[in-house]
């Protein structure tokens, strides 16, 4: 492997793991930097949910030091758009002028300076009503794509299986944006999809372990500790990014707590076996 292998979790604070990954009694606002004196990299998912204000992005800004990154989601409003669950197709990606929450969430993400890690567009599964075809949802993502500006890197996650092939790809490729690779229930293992198909359309990697939300709350309400093996995914996992390694300068890996039940285990399980 001749590329750096940047990984950490998706979000830091879960309350549960406060005596476990956290010291106990440490405070809430303490987790971050505590979090950044063991990982070099976090995804962020609150930005999901809101597009952050100036004083929580100078917040983390504040909190962690020189070389760590802070990846981020786009806005919900953004890549799902809808009120309720189902997605609204008419208003994904679609701008309302510079102050709309595109223009807002890269504003904030821009006070992060160096450490602003690549911002995510997490798409949820998009059907017909949504998309009738792959072309439609191509062509707004790539009208979308090329009013950002070049001054972030960015990655795309898709969860509609049959839309993993080589016209996506090559539209991805030709921006330098990364696909994301997904570990995820009704998703194909990335390592099934690499077999198949070029993966690497950016000049790195980027990785999410989610695995099975409803197969980990049957097991546990806390997420202090490993309840799923996932040590056959995981070895998957870890021979693709040692080859993915070799093909780009760098590749991020964040595990979700939903993955086998504690994201900084999973994570740290899974660097073991790249390095194993």
């Amino acid at each position: 492997m001749t590329g750096r292998l940047r990984y950490g979790t998706s979000s830091w604070s879960e309350k549960s793991w406060s005596g476990v990954f956290y010291p106990e009694g440490m405070l809430p606002g303490d987790w971050l930097t505590y979090y950044a004196s063991q990982f070099d990299t976090v995804e962020a998912d609150v930005t999901y949910y809101r597009v952050p204000d100036a004083r929580l992005v100078d917040g983390w800004r504040e909190k962690t030091p020189d070389g760590f990154e802070l990846a981020a989601k786009f806005p919900r409003t953004i890549v799902h758009a809808g009120d309720g669950a189902r997605p609204n197709g008419a208003r994904i990606m679609v701008r309302e002028g510079e102050d709309d929450d595109t223009g807002r969430f890269l504003r904030a993400m821009e006070r992060l300076g160096p450490r602003c890690g690549p911002l995510v567009l997490q798409f949820p599964y998009l059907a017909k009503d949504a998309f009738a075809k792959l072309d439609p949802f191509l062509d707004r993502l790539a009208e979308y794509l090329d009013g950002l500006p070049k001054t972030f890197r960015y990655a795309v996650e898709v969860r509609n299986r049959t839309w993993l092939g080589e016209p996506l790809l090559a539209l991805l490729r030709a921006r330098n944006i990364a696909l994301v690779l997904v570990d995820l229930l009704y998703m194909p293992h990335p390592a099934e999809v690499a077999e198949k198909l070029d993966v690497v359309t950016a000049d790195f990697c980027y990785g999410r372990l989610i695995g099975d939300r409803k197969a980990v709350d049957a097991k546990t309400e806390t997420f202090d500790r490993i309840v799923i093996d996932q040590g056959e995914r995981l070895d998957r996992w870890a021979s693709l990014l040692r080859q993915l390694l070799d093909a780009v300068p760098e590749a991020y890996v964040y595990a979700n707590n939903h993955y086998a039940g504690h994201g900084p285990a999973s994570i740290r399980d899974l660097v073991a076996r790249v390095n194993g």
